[in-house]
């Protein structure tokens, strides 16, 4: 192949890829002077590289730098990781199980699923795998990192990370096929929790399903709904459209805008509320990007939900998968999400409502303090006084209590559990969901005494 056939070869791959829009004659001839310096370097490397390198080779590395420079999102794909992108789709793959973009040269981790391997491992959202099996991360592109995170199932790998607050972090992870159970569904007393760990094909089937049972269980008696979106890192937009019809009966559910006016399009809400209008608690966190804050979105400029918790990771741009030749297909951003009132999601994420922390829950011990029951001549306590009395008409108290001075608090018993193995450690309370919980129970207390 001449240095004149690769030039012509190089200039209907770039159409094809990416085609050119309406310019000007100069403009056309800058253009086809930069494709014929791309040729020129292209031969060069294909002559005189210390090792020989494929055609095929080069011109997908010249493809896959192209699109990775464009953003974080933008990436191409091959044939064996297209196919894999469309099983992570339909709920299965394998993998860490973390779903990740690139910041700075370094892959980010925008959230693990639950349980997966990572998740497992302790990977938090946030995190900056910084090296893969020892060797540095940066001067890859984001595809070429996550191909070498992947691996046969049962292997280990160990991933280096840079986390805020901490010295970097070397965690084992034993890889395995990730299946994702992608909606989680507990009754919380008179409240029914929804949690949504992806969006994708299963996620509103799952949300239905959901709202199926809690009116069977509950029927009348359901207050409200949690809609749990914290650490979903997002998935199909088909799906995030679907979930939000679920809760609403009209309006806009999102908008997507791009370069040309005419690809801009609008998604409403059509009739039918499975939630009835009962009131609504959306969780979010950092971890919930993408499709999970276009669920939030939407849900909060309708006045649908109330949002609670911390601001979301902020990613609001279309991917759109354009197929190319020999099964392969490059991920392109194509468009911006919008919300209903039209703000932009893109590096602003949302904000709740109502600001919660995570934060961990402990008991204070007081100890008994003495109250009006407790004091000498308290009014209204000839029925105390009959309950301490014995059968003999002997107080059952010891008379020394008598002489306790007021304000002097008595010790409580000892714990005689504390620290046997019969006493098991409770689970760690989910500071964020139980103060969804209360909101909900709050809300519904007050309704019912207005309406009485």
């Amino acid at each position: 192949m001449n240095r004149k056939s690769i030039a012509m070869t190089l200039v209907v791959l770039a159409f094809f890829v990416l085609p050119l829009p309406a310019a000007t004659e100069s403009n056309r001839s800058d253009t086809y002077r930069q494709l014929d310096l791309f040729g020129a370097v292209f031969e060069r490397v294909r002559k005189d590289y210390v090792e020989k390198v494929t055609d095929q080779k080069l011109i997908e590395s010249a493809i896959r730098g192209m699109l990775s420079r464009l953003d974080p999102h933008s990436s191409y794909m091959d044939a064996k990781t297209f196919k894999e992108m469309q099983v992570q789709t339909r709920g299965e793959f394998g993998g860490l199980g973390i779903e990740v973009s690139m910041e700075n040269g370094l892959v980010k981790v925008v959230s693990p699923i639950d349980e997966t391997p990572a998740a497992r491992a302790g990977v938090q959202p946030g995190d900056l795998i910084t090296h893969i099996d020892g060797k540095p991360v940066l001067g890859l592109t984001l595809s070429e990192a996550v191909e070498k995170m992947r691996g046969r199932v049962g292997t280990k790998i160990v991933i280096t990370v840079r986390r805020k607050g901490v010295k970097p972090l070397q965690i084992t992870i034993v890889r395995a096929v990730i299946r994702i159970r992608t909606v989680r569904v507990r009754i919380e007393g008179n409240v029914g929790y929804i949690r949504i760990t992806s969006f994708n094909e299963r996620a509103t089937p799952g949300v239905k399903a959901a709202m199926a049972r809690f009116k069977k269980e509950l029927g009348s008696k359901l207050i409200g709904v949690v809609l749990d979106l914290r650490n979903n890192p997002g998935g199909l937009l088909t799906q995030s459209i679907n979930v939000s019809n679920v809760f609403l009966s009209k309006g806009e559910i999102v908008s997507t805008r791009g370069r040309k006016k005419q690809s801009a399009q609008r998604y409403n809400a059509r009739p039918g509320d499975l939630a009835e209008g009962l009131p609504i608690v959306v969780l979010i966190n950092g971890g919930s990007a993408s499709a999970s804050e276009i669920v939030a979105g939407a849900l909060q400029d309708h006045r649908r939900a109330i949002i609670l918790g911390t601001r979301s990771f902020g990613k609001g741009s279309v991917q759109t998968i354009i197929p190319l030749r020999q099964g392969s297909a490059m991920r392109l951003t194509t468009a911006r999400y919008y919300t209903p009132s039209g703000r932009s999601i893109q590096a602003k994420g949302i904000d709740p409502d109502i600001v919660v922390e995570q934060a961990k829950i402990e008991t204070v011990k007081n100890g008994r303090r003495r109250r009006e029951a407790d004091l000498r001549r308290a009014l209204d306590t000839k029925q105390r006084k009959r309950e301490k009395m014995g059968k003999d008409g002997d107080k059952k108290g010891d008379k020394k209590g008598d002489k306790k001075k007021e304000g002097v608090e008595t010790k409580p018993a000892p714990d005689k559990t504390k620290g046997t193995a019969a006493k098991k450690a409770k689970p760690a309370q989910d500071y964020q969901l139980s103060r969804a919980i209360d909101l909900l129970r709050g809300i519904a207390l007050f309704k019912s005494r207005a309406v009485n």
